[in-house]
């Protein structure tokens, strides 16, 4: 069964593309944030607030695609994106910032 995962466009108040992730990442559906990514030509905010489960799948989206994107993650995700390394590769809003 595939997870829910929906991934929204929305511009930034700078004119930024924000993607807005909802529902969970993980290995049936993280194709869905690859393509929202790579979709999206320039710099990319990942807002996570509305994602309540990321597994390794959706991290190594968020790895393979660091260089080019910030990422926003709700309190529940945090401890999995502080432990991952990811704040070292990339900004990460939501870490205690």
């Amino acid at each position: 069964m595939t997870t829910p995962l929906t991934v929204t466009p929305e511009r930034g108040p700078d004119g930024t593309v924000v993607l807005l992730a909802t529902g969970e990442i993980d290995m049936t559906n993280s194709d869905v944030l690859t393509e929202a990514i790579e979709g999206t030509p320039g710099r990319v905010v990942v807002d996570l607030s509305g994602v309540e489960y990321i597994d390794s799948a959706g991290l190594a989206v968020l790895f393979i695609h660091a260089e080019r994107i910030e990422v926003v993650v709700p309190s529940v995700l945090a401890p999995v994106v502080a432990f991952s390394g990811l704040s070292t590769m990339t900004t990460v809003h939501g870490l205690g910032d």
